[in-house]
């Protein structure tokens, strides 16, 4: 397999419209890397031009050392699966799975070998002889995926292969896409806008907005550490609480003050913020399983709101409270109930706390 180098890449259309803009990121060898973002937000304009379906407008990419920036795709030793399949209707699942060794010129024992092979690691051995016309949605990516083990490739492209699937069938795709890897190894770009089939099968994501590289890391520092606003935005469900803060010193200790609430912050907080100039006007930042709830004052729900709407969901519930003009999301056990006007307290894991600049959105609690 190979490592994929993408050096200040720049995708312009018609002169003036920039999908993606001086992008700088490595996929390791034998890596599994998520290029996420919302629509047109340049990660499939990334993908193809990495499978040399898009020219590049400006930058270099190299697959295992070697640059391949102006190779067309057939010299590029990569395999793409798409999300519409692209199968032979009218073939079986072995001949749709045989085709690319067969233009080639693989001889049919060598075809045979393959073919059972990835036939095997895809438990599709039932399947070989049923025409793909006959197949599911989840069959047919199947098939797709085998098509492309087959060719062996130094670079698996995936464009979105689960998107249009049902939710369950999605969610066992996921997992047959995360046993693939681990058994085949295989160098691997994948783009998705589900933040949860990013997390789960990532290791590493690479967040994309308005074409422009966010933050890229493991699922776990992008979530517990996001550069900015926008990933902390985007990663995490339900979503990151966001609510308008100040800062107040008092002695040696430093507040975020909003409205109805006051945060004392811990020390380590203290210290980054007031290095970084003490920014007045911020964002706060934390994840509704970091906000406690009560339906008493206590130390660690000091602070007085209202019930908005109560969303019972088995093993845990949610909970959306009023905070004067702002609503906040908390998560938390099921069997705590609440309904709608009802007082509650809340609190904040301080050690959770995020804090954004309100101009640029930067996490300047990191």
């Amino acid at each position: 397999m190979a490592e994929v180098n993408m050096q200040s890449l720049w995708k312009i259309y018609g002169g003036t419209v920039e999908a993606v803009k001086d992008l700088n990121l490595v996929c390791r060898d034998k890596e599994f890397l998520c290029l996420l973002g919302p629509s047109g937000c340049g990660k499939s304009t990334t993908l193809r031009m990495v499978a040399g379906l898009e020219t590049v407008t400006n930058g270099r990419i190299s697959i295992g050392g070697r640059d391949v920036t102006m190779a067309p795709p057939k010299d590029r030793d990569i395999a793409m699966v798409f999300e519409n399949y692209a199968l032979y209707p009218h073939l079986t699942v072995y001949d749709n799975i045989a085709m690319p060794l067969k233009v080639r010129g693989f001889s049919k024992a060598e075809i045979d070998q393959k073919v059972q092979h990835a036939a095997s690691i895809l438990h599709m051995t039932d399947l070989l002889d049923r025409r793909t016309v006959r197949l599911g949605g989840g069959q047919k990516q199947r098939v797709g995926i085998g098509r492309a083990i087959v060719r062996n490739p130094a670079v698996f492209l995936m464009d979105e292969p689960i998107s249009h699937l049902e939710a369950q069938l999605r969610a066992q795709m996921r997992v047959e896409l995360k046993r693939l890897h681990i058994e085949v190894q295989a160098t691997t770009v994948y783009v998705t806008h589900d933040q949860l089939e990013a997390m789960a099968l990532a290791d590493r994501i690479a967040v994309l907005n308005f074409g422009v590289l966010q933050q890229v890391g493991t699922p776990t520092e992008l979530f517990d550490q996001p550069a900015n606003q926008f990933v902390a935005g985007f990663i995490g469900t339900p979503p990151m609480n966001f609510v308008q803060c100040h800062l107040e010193q008092e002695g040696d200790d430093l507040y975020a003050r909003g409205q109805g609430f006051s945060v004392r912050l811990p020390a380590d907080k203290r210290r980054k913020l007031l290095a970084d100039g003490g920014n007045e006007t911020l964002v706060l930042g934390i994840r509704p399983m970091d906000v406690r709830i009560s339906r008493e004052q206590r130390d660690d729900t000091p602070i007085a709101t209202e019930t908005f709407v109560y969303e019972p969901q088995g093993e845990t519930c949610q909970a959306t409270v009023r905070l004067d003009d702002q609503l906040i999301s908390i998560e938390t056990i099921g069997d705590f109930f609440t309904q709608a006007g009802e007082q509650v307290w809340i609190g904040f894991d301080t050690s959770k706390l995020h804090l954004f600049d309100s101009r640029t959105g930067k996490n300047l609690a990191i």
